[in-house]
Parts: C-alpha cells; structure tokens; sequence
C-alpha cells in the first residue's frame, strides 16, 4: 500500500502541474486571442465569462459521474481534452470554433478540477496528514512555467498553434503516463468497474463497525458546507482582484512603469509557490485552523498595505504579502470538505468547486466597477473585508482533534472520500 500511494501522490502532482501549465497558457494569451479572431473588447468578457460558467456546469456534472466512475478515470479523460482544446483555441480560424473550442474548455475543466481535488482529499484522508498544499503548489509551479512559456512566445512572435502545440504534445503523453497510478481508495460502499491502470488503497487492519459507517455514504448538507463555499468565492474574488489588477493598479495609481507593473503578478505566483510548498509542515505542526486564520491575517495585510501604499515599491510588498497569506486557504478549504462529509467527500468536492468559479466571475467586474465610480484604492478594501470573512468560518477548517501531523495523525482510512458513489 505504502508504493502505491508514493506512486499515487506522485502521479497526482503531475497532473496538478499539467493543468497549471495549460490554464497560464490560455489566460496570459487572451490578448492574442482576441487579436486572432477579431473580438471587440465588449465581446470579450462575454467569452471569458462562458469558461467558469461551464466550468460550474463540468464540476455539478463530475459529482454525477462519479457515482458510477472513480475519479481517476474523469480525471484521466478529462485532461488531454482540456489540452486538446486549449490547442484547438489555439488553432481555429472563426467566431463559432473558438466558441466550440472555449465550451469544450469550460465543462472539461470543471471535470478536471473537481476530480483532481476529490483524489488529491481522498489521497490526504489516507495518508493520515497533510498533504494537500503540496499538490497546489504543484498547480502554482505549472503556472509559473505556463505563463513563462507564453512570454517566451509572444518575445519570439509564435502564432498560438505554434505555442500551444509542442506543450500539448508533451503534456497529454504525460499526463496520460502518470494517470496509470493514480490511487483510488477501495472504501466505496457501491462496487464500480475497475479501470484499467488505477490502483485500489485498501483499508488497514481493524476497522471496526463505527468506521465502517464513517465511510458509508452520507448527503452533503449544503447547510453545513455553505461557510467553506463561502470563504472559497471570497478567497477567490481576492485571487482574480490580483490577476486582473494589480498591474493596472501598480501604472496607474501608484505611477509605476510598464516594465514595473508586470512584476506584482509574477511576485504573487511566487509566493504562493513558496507558501504552498512549506504550507503542508505548518498545518502539520499547528492545525488547520491556525494556518487559515493567519493566511487570513496576512493577506488582509496584504490588501491593506497595497490600498495605502505611497508608491510602487509599497504595493509590490502588498501583493507579495496577498500570495502568502491566500494560498493556504484554498487547498485547506478542500481539505476540510473531506473532513466534513467523509463518507461523500467527492459530492462535497464537487460543489465547493463550483465557487471556485463564482469568485472568478464575480472579482474583476467588482473591482473595476468600484475603481470607476469611487476610486481604485477604496476598492481594495472590499476584496480585504471579504477575505477577512474566512476567521468567522475558520473552525469550520477542523477541529483541534482534527490535526494532521505528529501526535495528532490520523492514518485510519475509514476517512478515505469515496462514499459519494453511492448518493
């Protein structure tokens, strides 16, 4: 069991790191993209728009599959075509393929996604400590390399099919190979048809009958997951305030060049790298509840200092403190829906997913409305409050006794997120 789940971590953070190459690839290009298919700038946002929505779609629509499909094998189809398509925008000459090409985009993302999360809690409930930040830091660092590819493409003037088809070629063979280990936990309480090239992680000795029905199914109370839903489009309304705006923010309210305006984003990407990569070792040593509480703080700070600042310099330090204070939420956020519903983690998953996309629907168009019509500053303290509403659910991260790590492991299986095949 012990190499299976190495093997299986390992495949894992292979497919985390997949996606965040293709996702940076597709939104650091938008600007070639429009340019390619001649879309008005009142046009675009209705297209970038359609991707999360879809992606909302793709993550309901996961939570059925994998009543009858293990995660793995959604997880296993679902990122080539997310690659495929992310070629085919690449590719397209017209209006209505790119419009195929994004739909395509949008609902295998939301698959991809959610399985990939619902494998990422399970993996964590079996090894017994946390784990979680690590796969997300994997996601960070194909961002990094994502959006450093595209730089390296628009330097060289590569049309987007020349850019986006090498890495396609590499990523699909990849992720494909890694998907041959993926672990899928063999506490289903509803038999599915094995895939070929998935491993089962079976329960370690003693389970007793109170486990067994820990990991019986269960319903996902909305009620009760509704305050990590909450801090999830909170934290992301955050995110997208970044990605969207810091380097607008950064030229033309603290007066920075345009070299200079593109370094807060790849600060922030950074930091989240760095935090998520220790991030596992403090929630070990402290608990969930502390480490969200203070990325709470620190990233409030963060919003904080960059609604202040009096220049450039002051600001680039907000946005570094928003990368380490937000990225060790979201990953916990997951984390604690496995948690909560052991026994139908891959539901919970599922829907909390889904507001993944609702706060980066919502985070863009709220900042710039608010910058237009009061002004720039003031409007960096509404994403602030709204992060801060993460301490007043920050037990619902877990309990003391809930602690992964040290004395407070929790190796049983019987925790393992596989019981929402049988809802």
């Amino acid at each position: 069991m012990d190499a299976a789940l190495r093997h299986g971590r390992v495949s894992l953070t292979v497919g985390f790191l997949a996606q965040g190459v293709v996702f940076a690839l597709l939104v650091t290009r938008i600007p070639a993209i429009q340019e390619r298919y001649g879309m008005s700038d009142a046009l675009l946002p209705v297209f970038l728009a359609a991707v999360p929505v879809l992606a909302g779609v793709g993550s309901v629509a996961t939570e059925g599959l994998v009543r009858r499909l293990r995660p793995s094998a959604v997880l296993r189809w679902a990122q080539p075509v997310v690659a495929l398509a992310l070629l085919a925008v690449g590719a397209g000459r017209d209006v209505p393929q790119l419009i195929a090409s994004l739909a395509v985009f949008g609902l295998a993302l939301g698959a991809l996604d959610a399985s990939m999360n619902m494998l990422g809690v399970s993996l964590q409930q079996t090894y017994g400590r946390s784990i979680m930040l690590g796969f997300h830091a994997a996601y960070s660092l194909g961002g990094i390399l994502g959006a450093s590819l595209a730089w390296a493409g628009a330097h060289g003037e590569l049309p987007l099919a020349g850019l986006y088809g090498p890495v396609v070629a590499v990523l699909i063979p990849l992720a494909l190979v890694a998907s041959h280990w993926y672990a899928d936990s063999a506490s289903a309480p509803v038999p599915r048809p094995r895939e070929p090239g998935s491993v089962d992680v079976p329960l370690t000795g003693g389970q007793d009958e109170g486990a067994a029905r820990e990991s019986a199914p269960s319903p996902v109370a909305m009620r009760v997951l509704m305050p990590l839903c909450l801090v999830m489009a909170c934290v992301y309304i955050g995110d997208s305030t970044v990605a969207n705006w810091s380097a607008k923010y950064l030229q033309d309210v603290l007066g920075s060049s345009e070299q200079l305006a593109t370094v807060p984003y790849n600060v922030y990407m950074v930091t989240t790298l760095l935090g998520r990569t220790v991030g596992d070792r403090g929630v070990r040593r402290f608990g969930a509840v502390p480490v969200v509480r203070g990325g709470t703080v620190v990233a409030a700070a963060g919003f904080a200092v960059v609604a202040l600042a009096p220049g450039a310099a002051a600001g680039m330090a907000g946005f570094t403190l928003l990368g380490v204070g937000l990225c060790v939420i979201v990953p916990q956020a997951f984390a604690a829906a496995g948690r909560l519903f052991p026994g139908a983690s891959d539901a919970a998953v599922a829907r909390l997913n889904i507001f993944n996309y609702v706060g980066f629907l919502v985070g863009s168009p709220l900042v710039g409305v608010l910058g237009d019509a009061w002004s720039y500053r003031g409007a960096m303290l509404v994403p602030m409050a709204l992060v801060l509403v993460t301490l007043l659910y920050a037990r619902s991260f877990g309990a003391e006794s809930t602690r992964y790590g040290g004395e407070h492991e929790r190796p049983r299986t019987a925790d393992v997120g596989r019981g929402s095949n049988g809802l």
